[in-house]
């Protein structure tokens, strides 16, 4: 489905594209440079997880955070974030981290996706 193009997605993109890292909320909205009310935020990242170009992660401290999707395939069924996240917990910086990893399940368990958040510091503030 074709979704309007408003100024409220525009600058909530443009917001995300330009931290390099996952943003919560509050980060989103204390970066816009307009007005934009805490509903239509919500409204406009869930919409975006919707069409995959944002994905959330849900951090080890209960908040949500929304990071611009890259290497994710045109096609729906190519779109996965089966990576780890990291959650710094001096500078609160959520970030993705493309690494593989391999956990050992039981026999008869089959994995088809992971959210993974580590917490800890950061190279910059350890």
């Amino acid at each position: 489905m074709k979704r309007r193009k408003t100024h409220s997605k525009t600058e909530i993109l443009e917001v995300l594209k330009s931290s390099g890292n996952a943003l919560s909320h509050d980060m989103i909205q204390a970066n816009l440079k307009s007005d934009i009310d805490r509903a239509t935020i919500y409204r406009v990242l869930n919409r975006f997880c919707e069409d995959g170009q944002v994905h959330k992660i849900v951090g080890d401290n209960g908040k949500q955070y929304f990071a611009i999707c890259s290497n994710c395939g045109e096609k729906k069924h190519l779109h996965s974030h089966n990576h780890i996240h990291f959650r710094c917990l001096q500078c609160g910086k959520v970030e993705c981290l493309e690494r593989d990893i391999s956990v050992a399940l039981p026999e008869g368990y089959v994995a088809k996706m992971h959210n993974l958040v580590i917490s800890g510091f950061c190279s910059e503030c350890s």
